[in-house]
């Protein structure tokens, strides 16, 4: 099976939904690209501007994640863009350096 090459992945605090439930402003986002690598969790790995994520490529769902290093923080959540309800980082949305 082929999998993508590339995901955008957003960085999204739990807290910050909208009133009607979809998630809201991501506050990071990153590109990341495959490595050829399965992760512990059986999907395939991706890693770029500081995020490395096993990403399951049919259900776009992001399996496992570091961010810098780190793991997620509570409260926190990171999604593959462009899926159901997402939204791309806009003028409010943040890359650390």
């Amino acid at each position: 099976m082929s999998h993508p090459q590339s995901y955008e992945l957003l960085l999204i605090p739990d807290h910050s939904r909208t009133r009607s439930g979809a998630p809201g402003r991501p506050i990071r986002s990153a590109i990341v690209a495959a490595t050829g690598e399965t992760g512990a969790s059986g999907y395939p790995r991706y890693a770029g501007e500081g995020m490395e994520a096993d990403v399951d490529p049919e259900t776009r769902t992001v399996e496992a994640v570091l961010i810098d290093g780190e793991e997620l923080d509570y409260g926190m959540s990171v999604r593959v863009a462009g899926s159901e309800g997402e939204r791309r980082p806009g003028a409010g949305a943040s890359r650390p350096a």
